[in-house]
């Protein structure tokens, strides 16, 4: 509990998915506050990986359940590509206090990620939640954060980014090593003008404005 309102106010000062990464890749991040991130990341962000990010509690229960359900045929879904039923909270939560894990042990991890979702929910709020999330999440190859991105793929800082640059970094968060905006992967490619759609129709939403207004 600590910790957590500790990182209220400073910065995460490793991650174990950092960690992890730095025996192989090296570790290239740099923490950037709110005001040194561009309107565009921000805006890329939440319309790929929860778009009702503003509104919800930390869960997203309508994606929860619907992932749930035996599958079926697909079609059309509200769910982005990119976050699947996991809220930009639960993965900030799982980013900052657990392990990425494989494909069982990710069952072990969802108690203590809904407990930590709901802990950052209450003390950090929305705003120190996408602040610390794109400062964390893996963005390329031994890249961590928004900063890191942005100067590595495009040699600009996250302040720079222009709508097409933040759609093509989130674009890779499936797989940042090999989902890549330079050289330009096929994902990144396919998804990136989708997630440029996205920005323009939720870009008048009245939470997601004042949100990214703060």
């Amino acid at each position: 509990m600590a910790y957590v309102v500790l990182i209220k106010f400073v910065d995460p000062p490793i991650t174990i998915t950092q960690i992890t990464n730095a025996f192989g890749l090296g570790l290239k991040r740099d923490y950037v506050a709110w005001e040194d991130m561009s309107y565009n990341i921000k805006l890329a962000a939440i319309a790929s990986e929860d778009q009702v990010f503003p509104d919800h509690i930390g869960f997203d229960f309508d994606a929860l359940e619907k992932s749930l359900r035996p599958k079926k045929k697909k079609k059309k879904s509200r769910i982005p590509l990119g976050g699947g039923a996991s809220t930009i909270t639960q993965q900030t939560a799982k980013n900052v206090f657990l392990w990425q894990g494989g494909r069982y042990d990710k069952y072990i991890r969802k108690i203590p990620e809904f407990y930590f979702t709901f802990l950052i929910e209450m003390i950090w709020g929305k705003k120190r939640i996408l602040e610390v999330y794109l400062n964390v999440i893996e963005t390329g190859p031994g890249c961590f954060g928004v900063e890191a991105a942005a100067q590595h793929f495009f040699h600009k800082s996250a302040k720079k980014l222009t709508r097409a640059e933040a759609a093509m970094i989130v674009a890779g968060f499936p797989n940042p090593k090999k989902f890549t905006p330079v050289p330009m992967s096929r994902r990144v490619a396919w998804r990136y003008p989708q997630i440029l759609r996205e920005m323009n129709h939720l870009e008048d939403d009245e939470d997601i404005r004042a949100l990214l207004k703060k």
